[in-house]
């Protein structure tokens, strides 16, 4: 069974926005961090003080299939390709231990569904 990594950097104010779109196309667990970003507009600045936006990273593991599905319904959920308020991405994923067991059963239901 081949995996992904599907990882979203947002706006914060999408991140369960972000979540409620995954799991709707199948994503299960999720690592949320914190974030901060330079981007290449200019911060704004307000009586001498610069805001600047917080992000989340969300981090979900996913059998290769399901990770393009889950990138699909971001991406239109979201609207990213209309504003610039994230990027998602997938990668490769070679190796890897630890995986819930419920979540392999549920990969292999979905793999069997499609014989």
């Amino acid at each position: 069974m081949k995996f992904a990594v599907l990882v979203a950097i947002l706006a914060e104010d999408l991140e369960e926005q972000a979540i409620d779109s995954a799991k709707k196309a199948g994503a299960g667990g999720v690592t949320i961090m914190d974030a901060r970003g330079i981007g290449t507009e200019e911060k704004k600045s307000f009586f001498g003080l610069t805001y600047e936006g917080s992000q989340s990273v969300l981090v979900f593991v996913l059998e290769k299939k399901l990770s393009i599905t889950v990138l699909k319904q971001l991406t239109r959920d979201l609207e990213l390709n209309k504003h610039s308020k994230g990027v998602v991405f997938t990668i490769p994923l070679e190796h890897i231990a630890g995986i819930d067991i419920q979540q392999l059963e549920r990969f292999e239901e979905r793999i069997k569904d499609r014989i």
